[in-house]
């Protein structure tokens, strides 16, 4: 057997299982938002009426609030806490692949695992407040948690704690492939170095800085195990997100054409970060071709 058919007859099982098991399901889950399904699936086309109803429910409008006080946050925490440690790591400071592995342990752990210990830390009754009262500091107040107008932060705290590690790495590759020959140059002519960061360095990064953010963004917008974990979508609903709406009313309220709609407009806006990001790529790789 020719070594195109072996490598064809090898990867064919994989590719007919994410044909079926992936986009075959992106398209069951597209056909059953045209239809009024709600505990099961049926047949009967309904046209974009889950569409009409799903952009009315004031749950949706604050999933997609909440996601856009997340999402920003997010991105922002992560993008500037991980420049600056990957800025400091840069620097040539002892013990650095050390200091790197201490940064980077978080993204190891499961969301559901950083959700679980978040939440026993921020909880009042048990976590830092606690604490803090035992040792005699009795006016601290940390109860954000239980805040309905607060929660949503709890989280973007766990994510931004969790995933700038990953940033940092990201960040730090940049740095080190950077031209060192424009630095030393710059250095000569008596440029501080917070210019030369400003001027130099980090133009150079703009692969980085849009990696970081393609990465993020779609993290953010399918966030779940996190919310779960830390708050449940509490208190009531003040952090669902939309990935929480998605599963809520196809799962739990029966509305499984509600349900589909808020999926695909999910995956319409992960499309919206992912596939220019994909196209660049592509059309970067032909040209170095």
């Amino acid at each position: 057997m020719k070594a195109p058919l072996i490598a064809k007859a090898v990867l064919s099982p994989s590719v007919l299982l994410i044909g079926v098991c992936v986009y075959g399901y992106i398209a069951f889950t597209a056909w059953l938002s045209f239809t009024a399904s709600t505990m099961v699936p049926v047949t009967t086309l309904s046209g974009p009426e889950a569409y009409v109803r799903l952009v009315g429910l004031n749950n949706w409008l604050l999933s997609v609030k909440n996601l856009g006080i997340f999402a920003t946050l997010y991105i922002l925490g992560c993008g500037v806490l991980g420049l600056l440690l990957a800025v400091l790591i840069d620097q040539k400071v002892r013990a650095e692949a050390g200091f790197r592995s201490v940064f980077l342990y978080p993204m190891a752990l499961s969301f559901i695992v950083t959700g679980t210990a978040w939440k026993w830390l921020m909880d009042p009754g048990i976590g830092l407040e606690r604490s803090m009262h035992a040792i005699g500091w009795t006016g601290f107040a940390f109860g954000w948690v239980k805040d309905s107008d607060l929660a949503i932060y709890c989280i973007v705290i766990a994510a931004v704690w969790q995933t700038s590690g990953f940033v940092m790495a990201l960040f730090l590759a940049g740095l080190r492939g950077v031209d060192t020959e424009v630095v030393n140059a710059a250095r000569l002519d008596g440029a501080r170095a917070w210019r030369i960061y400003q001027r130099v360095i980090l133009p150079q990064l703009g692969a980085s800085f849009i990696s970081a953010f393609v990465i993020l963004a779609h993290m953010a917008i399918k966030s779940y195990d996190l919310v779960i974990a830390l708050t449940n979508g509490g208190p009531g609903r003040a952090s669902w997100l939309p990935s929480l709406f998605m599963y809520q009313y196809t799962f739990t309220r029966n509305e499984m054409a509600v349900g589909a709609a808020s999926a695909v407009l999910m995956l319409v806006a992960i499309a919206i970060v992912v596939v220019p990001y994909i196209l660049r790529e592509t059309r970067s790789g032909d040209g170095h071709g």
